[in-house]
């Protein structure tokens, strides 16, 4: 998911239009509830990796922290990589870019390095092991935001007017990535091949002429070939290593989900991979009620034999900003009995990790609860536009939602 302004936020709107084949009526809703309120004292959880993923996406926390951001638990100064494990966090995903010169380049003269290419990945990744947690590696394949309404290929790639050469391109990117974390003994646990693909990847800004790898063009075989050579390179890097790397594919709302893996498996002959992985923000993706992410999860599970996990959400704890970037979230009205409060926040972390347990999903990963606000620079502000949707408040202390991770959820019986 691309963090934009407003109306660049339209584009990915837009996006979302693929036919959803999936009919949701009368699909096994129910009324899921509160599954517990801060006020419980049931005894904390720390979930297995194998058990149950909770994951956070912590991608922006080196340039937050390098920018002025400070974390807090209880009012303790505190690592937040260590916080969120403390509250139950095992995975850590971390985007790469293929070559961001503009995170350098918008801090002007002040600009010293990249955030978000290898190094910085690598820095975040030796963070997450000192902590005990896993990483999946969300590889965009592109130098900026690839998400369901963009998709630019790298600058590198933008002449090659080739098939071939993409598919080796692609090939050849993954496996020197790898095979260098795999020499720094940071083999990820997970490697996610593009991010929210709904429509492809590289199919923006590539030289006219070339074959099109926008599948909602109808172009699957294309797209389809240069996924399976992503594909094999995360295969022979992890070939030896005695537990293979999980390859997990991930597009934007439950609800295309069912369509994209259908038509991906059988007209882009793309099977081998591991985990079939979905965006769910309830308040943008509105195809699916919270009710029905049981249903849906179990669906996909059972369909296509793979495992199913939620790959982002997240959900505002207040209305107010903490600096002039506008917010992505909270504009929209509050689905009923999860208010804007950091109560209401937690409760539906809370009732959303029991759907995917009940569907038999494998987890969910929190997109960015660390963005808090500093005077860390995108292309668009200085600070943060998603403030008001992180597991720390304004001053940055722990918010009551860190703890969804630890809560004694029902699981069902084997």
């Amino acid at each position: 998911m691309k963090r934009a302004l407003l109306t660049r936020y339209s584009l990915y709107i837009q996006a979302l239009t693929i036919p959803v084949l999936l009919s949701l009526q009368g699909a096994g809703c129910k009324d899921t509830g509160n599954p517990g309120t801060p006020g419980d004292t049931l005894t904390a959880v720390y979930y297995n990796i194998d058990k149950f993923c909770q994951g956070n996406d912590l991608s922006v926390v080196n340039q937050v922290e390098e920018h002025g951001g400070a974390y807090a638990d209880s009012g303790i100064a505190g690592d937040p990589f260590t916080i969120l494990r403390n509250h139950g966090a095992n995975l850590v995903r971390l985007r790469l870019w293929h070559n961001p010169q503009w995170t350098k380049e918008v801090y002007g003269a002040s600009g010293t390095k990249l955030y978000n290419d290898l190094a910085d990945v690598e820095a975040g990744m030796l963070r997450a092991k000192q902590n005990n947690m896993e990483v999946c590696l969300d590889i965009h394949y592109s130098d900026t935001w690839a998400d369901a309404g963009n998709q630019e290929v790298p600058a590198a790639w933008a002449e090659i007017k080739n098939l071939d050469i993409l598919k080796d391109s692609v090939y050849n990117y993954t496996y020197k990535v790898l095979n260098y974390l795999k020499g720094k003994g940071l083999l990820p646990y997970m490697v996610q091949l593009g991010n929210e693909i709904n429509c492809g990847i590289c199919y923006s800004g590539i030289q006219t002429g070339f074959p099109n790898l926008n599948c909602c063009n109808n172009h699957w075989a294309d797209f389809g070939s240069v996924i399976n050579s992503a594909i094999k390179a995360v295969r022979d890097v992890s070939a030896g290593q005695g537990k293979s790397v999980k390859i997990a594919l991930h597009i934007a709302d439950p609800g295309n989900a069912e369509w994209f893996f259908d038509q991906l498996i059988s007209e882009g002959a793309v099977n081998d991979f591991d985990v079939i992985g979905y965006s769910y923000y309830p308040l943008w993706h509105t195809s699916v009620k919270l009710s029905n992410i049981s249903y849906v999860t179990g669906r996909l599970r059972e369909k296509f034999s793979k495992e199913v996990m939620i790959l982002e959400t997240a959900y505002p704890w207040t209305t107010d900003g903490n600096d002039n970037y506008t917010n992505l979230l909270g504009g929209q009205a509050a689905f009923a009995g999860y208010p804007y409060t950091p109560e209401g926040q937690l409760s539906l972390m809370k009732a959303l990790a029991q759907e995917v347990i009940d569907g038999g999903g494998r987890g969910i990963v929190y997109w960015e609860p660390a963005w808090i606000t500093s005077q860390m620079k995108d292309l668009w502000g200085t600070g943060s536009s998603w403030e008001n949707a992180t597991f720390f408040d304004f001053s940055g202390n722990t918010l009551p939602a860190i703890n969804y991770m630890n809560y004694p959820y029902t699981f069902p019986a084997k």
